[in-house]
């Protein structure tokens, strides 16, 4: 199967200035429509297709005047206006709404989750508002980012409550979305296990779906989990949680960037660092063969070292950039896809994967008497070696082009 999936570039990516903990920005930060214009150039030379954002990265939030996005008098509105009209100029589609949570201090001990009554009231008419913006721009997914709902001491946390509390903000977004017939048409969960806050409490890709699994409307919720960063930050494996979400067909669409395993969240460009080359195509190889039909949504940033100061870098820099991030993916998919069509890669996997077949209809009717009726010699399949280490050096020689 090849496949040439359709890319997302979101506006948090383009406009990040790249500081660490360590030192500020680099580049200058730009405007809201100044990042609208370099995405449209991408969409323009066929780099990209759509783009997504956070309500904060389009429009600032005033928690004072909650209707500003529709009121045709505001700075606001104007704003979004022309972030729509160059969209539509352009034909760049606006697939993804995220309400931010974790820039605003008032935030700083969660937001849907946070204890504070006050607070999450706070949190569930910005999610309002953001879903308000998501419809005016033609938004098809809303994404619920972890952000500060976590802890770093375990005796603050409202055990047992705090889960509901996510909850309770999940199903307004459900609610909200259906019964004001906006665009948004499904939400999505993007898991972290730490950073912002010392621990989350919704790590992985598994906790979402469960937690999914308990809300009013399941159907309406998947996962975009963050490939290769959130997953291997603590030493899981991106290709198990893509392959896990999309078996269960909650895999919505798919975040991507290069992580080193156990390390802070790198958000490294696609196969940009030390690791993450062989992980990286196995998850698309992986999600070709199991015929998953997604999008890929950027979720990086450039190198810190790659930065420049000054007005003509923030442009340029940027523009280059999203060209150097589809190039890195697109070779990606490029090899994945010459490892789906090997034939020598296809003839040991059916070795291992379709023997036995009458066995395994046995196995898969789940007739407990004709299971116990049935035998196999222990000796015999005892004996046998795989040879897994021959298909993958296989791979990797395929991988490196010997």
């Amino acid at each position: 199967m090849s496949l040439k999936r359709k890319l997302s570039m979101p506006y948090w990516c383009v406009a990040n200035p790249v500081g660490d903990p360590f030192g500020p920005g680099v580049m200058e930060r730009i405007s809201s429509l100044e990042v609208t214009d370099i995405l449209c150039g991408a969409k323009k030379d066929g780099l990209i297709d759509f783009t997504a954002a956070h309500d904060d990265d389009l429009v600032d939030w005033d928690p004072y005047h909650e209707n500003d996005a529709e009121d045709d008098n505001s700075e606001t509105y104007q704003t979004l206006q022309k972030i729509k009209d160059r969209l539509a100029k352009a034909k760049l589609g606006f697939k993804m709404i995220a309400c931010d949570l974790h820039r605003n201090p008032v935030f700083r001990n969660g937001g849907i989750s946070n204890p504070d009554p006050r607070i999450r009231l706070l949190a569930a008419k910005k999610v309002m508002r953001a879903l308000r913006i998501g419809n005016f721009l033609g938004a098809e997914y809303f994404t619920y980012w972890v952000a500060r709902d976590g802890f770093e001491t375990q005796f603050a946390v409202p055990w047992g409550r705090n889960y509901e509390y996510i909850k309770d903000g999940l199903n307004l977004v459900t609610r909200y979305s259906r019964d004001k017939n906006l665009s948004i048409k499904q939400g999505t969960i993007e898991n972290k296990p730490n950073e912002p806050r010392g621990e989350m409490y919704l790590p992985t890709v598994g906790h979402s779906l469960a937690l999914i699994a308990k809300l009013e409307s399941p159907d309406f919720w998947g996962v975009n989990p963050e490939l290769l960063q959130h997953e291997q930050m603590t030493g899981l494996t991106g290709v198990q949680a893509a392959c896990f979400a999309a078996s269960q067909n909650k895999l919505f669409f798919l975040h991507v960037g290069n992580q080193k395993p156990n390390q802070f969240d790198n958000d490294n460009p696609v196969l940009i660092g030390i690791d993450g080359l062989k992980e990286f195509i196995s998850i698309l190889y992986a999600l070709n063969n199991m015929g998953w039909d997604g999008y890929i949504e950027y979720d990086n940033h450039m190198l810190r070292s790659d930065t420049a100061v000054g007005k003509d870098n923030a442009v340029t820099l940027r523009r280059r950039f999203i060209e150097l991030d589809v190039a890195a993916y697109r070779l990606a998919e490029q090899k994945a896809n010459q490892l789906a069509a090997d034939k020598e890669i296809s003839r040991i996997q059916d070795k291992l994967w379709n023997l036995n077949t009458d066995l395994a209809k046995v196995l898969a009717s789940g007739d407990y008497k004709k299971i116990a009726a049935t035998s196999v010699d222990y000796n015999t399949v005892n004996s046998e070696a795989l040879g897994i280490g021959d298909l993958d050096l296989l791979v990797n020689k395929k991988l490196l082009g010997i």
